[in-house]
């Protein structure tokens, strides 16, 4: 997919969470409310569990070590930790069973620099990870806006 394309794909789909609340489009609920738990069940079901979020994560993480736009990042990161990490992370923010232990995502992206540039780079590689799965456009829709929802955070807004 074109960057224009994924662009205006986050634009018109994962930016309309940014006030904290996941969009409507997709038939989704206010991130606030006790439905969340349930759809994000959904979407870790969905996508197949921990098999399909261990091998998506390992592609994603391919991916973004060859992004020059954000692969200076993790010259120095112990990349199975991250792996590992990053496994725990997106089990729990798709629904799976909670055993995340690290920091919140304000914390553990604090003090990069990240910028608008960073963020859509990242979310163009999972984008790309997602659709080379072959991941149903239902479940790339509202895992999409799950990514739009913790921007501010990964930027330190």
């Amino acid at each position: 997919m074109a960057l224009t394309s994924v662009l205006l794909y986050l634009s018109s789909r994962a930016v309309k969470v940014i006030d904290g609340a996941l969009s409507r489009n997709y038939g989704l609920c206010d991130i606030n409310n006790n439905q969340q738990g349930e759809v994000m069940m959904a979407v870790y079901d969905d996508i197949g569990g921990e098999a399909a979020v261990d091998a998506a994560v390992d592609i994603f993480y391919r991916k973004v070590l060859a992004d020059e736009r954000v692969s200076n990042f993790f010259s120095t990161v112990n990349m199975e930790r991250q792996r590992e990490k990053q496994k725990a992370f997106l089990t729990t923010a798709f629904g799976g069973p909670n055993n995340y232990t690290g920091k919140d995502l304000r914390q553990g992206h604090s003090g990069m620099n990240l910028n608008e540039g960073h963020f859509t780079a990242v979310a163009e590689q999972l984008l790309a990870t997602l659709e080379e799965l072959k991941v149903p456009q239902v479940s790339i829709d509202q895992i999409m806006t799950i990514v739009g929802s913790t921007k501010d955070d990964v930027l330190n807004r």
